[in-house]
């Protein structure tokens, strides 16, 4: 059965895209097949893979989830093959955007991309299936939430990160009314920078919030995961010996045992 695990936060900044491609580049070198969703319009995901020219390419020969969506083609007809072997991408568009409009007035709303996802899950090709969220609390991060097994909640670990944090698990919790099964896998600590003060205070307010996990493995600040995005690459593909890249080997392994994968 694939497992879907979507990767959401209010806040922009968080680091979503960076995990999301990150976990799914370490998925596929164990020998998974994995195939990354990039659900938001900003389409960060997509250049974790792809350069802007090749980005740009998908949108002119309608290679994404917003056409998709919106014709109903097969999604499996949209769906390309990255550089790195088991893992693959179905690229998003700043057409996304408009998902709000395009979802008012629907028929169960809240399961427009989970019935779409399914034509791909009852082919069994892909053992995960990852989504990055975009930055916003919507009928449309509900639609990527109903979609999944697992949600994972990355957190930055600077004076702002929380902010927005006890609304996103209120959100959480109401999306609960639509999909009863969805797993909060877990709050993940990303940037972080153990000499700062911030960084103590963050790890003590997540440590006290009541029914709340917090992943042990933590993504701390790493010149090379930008350097990384600045070449298109997941950061384990770029620097496979960086800090940030074996963090990422490790949260991984951190959901995969949590999970029961």
């Amino acid at each position: 059965m694939t497992k879907v695990l979507c990767f959401a936060n209010n806040k922009g900044g968080s680091g979503k895209s960076t995990t999301c491609s990150s976990v799914g580049y370490v998925l596929a070198g164990k020998g998974k097949k994995v195939l990354l969703v990039d659900a938001d319009g900003q389409m960060n995901l997509t250049l974790s893979c792809f350069s802007e020219e090749q980005a740009l390419g998908f949108l002119e020969e309608n290679k994404h989830l917003y056409y998709g969506l919106s014709s109903q083609v097969s999604p499996q007809t949209l769906v390309v093959a990255t550089d790195f072997e088991n893992l693959y991408m179905l690229p998003g568009s700043p057409a996304l955007s408009q998902m709000e409009g395009v979802l008012h007035g629907a028929y169960e709303k809240q399961f427009v991309l989970r019935k779409y996802l399914e034509r791909i899950k009852k082919e069994n090709l892909y053992d995960y299936i990852l989504i990055d969220a975009p930055p916003a609390l919507s009928d449309w991060t509900t639609n990527i939430m109903c979609a999944s097994d697992g949600l994972i909640i990355p957190v930055e670990a600077s004076p702002w990160g929380l902010f927005g944090l006890a609304n996103m698990l209120e959100f959480y919790t109401n999306t609960l009314l639509y999909a009863p099964d969805l797993q909060l896998y877990g709050v993940l600590v990303t940037k972080a920078d153990v000499r700062k003060n911030y960084f103590k205070q963050t790890m003590e307010t997540l440590s006290a919030l009541p029914d709340v996990r917090v992943f042990s493995t933590v993504i701390h600040v790493d010149s090379h995961v930008e350097w990384a995005q600045e070449n298109s690459r997941p950061v384990g593909a770029y620097a496979k010996s960086c800090r940030a890249a074996k963090e990422y080997v490790k949260l991984a392994k951190e959901i995969e045992e949590y999970a029961g994968w």
